[in-house]
């Protein structure tokens, strides 16, 4: 808000809750990735299984919740002021970049309680040290993906690109 309104520029607020919920979805899949489950290697199979289907579930709701606020906010955001046509253009590929990197985490999260939770346990009951070490694998990769999306997204909205 400015000094000569009481009404908030929720352009603004859109932008602000973007980044929260952003902060919220991939500083979960930073600790996850790089503190979590590299600590499970320590442990019995089952009890990892089980300590990361606990987690998991806590998160899980949280995770979708921020997601569907940046999924909110982004569409505010692009409504708001108009921006709708950069998507169109070459130059804003790291737009794309980012409603990529929001669909690949939309599918793995609604998918995560149908599909892939039996897919974990069975696996894990087979092979619990691949599993994980495959778990470890795919999570540093979305890491990775999202840091990346992060850094050309910022760097995009503020004319480095």
């Amino acid at each position: 808000m400015s000094a000569h309104s009481l009404v908030p520029d929720w352009g603004v607020v859109a932008r602000a809750i973007h980044l929260l919920a952003v902060v919220v979805w991939i500083g979960g899949v930073w600790l996850v990735t790089m503190v979590l489950l590299p600590g499970m290697r320590k442990k019995p199979p089952m009890e990892w299984l089980a300590q990361f289907t606990a987690i998991e579930r806590r998160f899980a709701p949280q995770a979708r919740v921020a997601l569907l606020l940046t999924l909110l906010s982004g569409l505010y955001m692009l409504e708001r002021y108009d921006l709708w046509d950069r998507f169109a253009h070459a130059s804003f590929w790291w737009m794309h970049l980012m409603v990529v990197l929001w669909l690949i985490f939309a599918v793995l999260l609604l998918v995560e309680p149908l599909v892939l939770r039996k897919t974990l346990a069975e696996r894990a009951a087979r092979d619990p040290e691949a599993t994980l070490a495959r778990m470890i694998r795919l999570h540093r990769i979305l890491l990775a993906l999202a840091l990346l999306v992060i850094f050309t997204a910022v760097g995009g909205s503020d004319g480095l690109f």
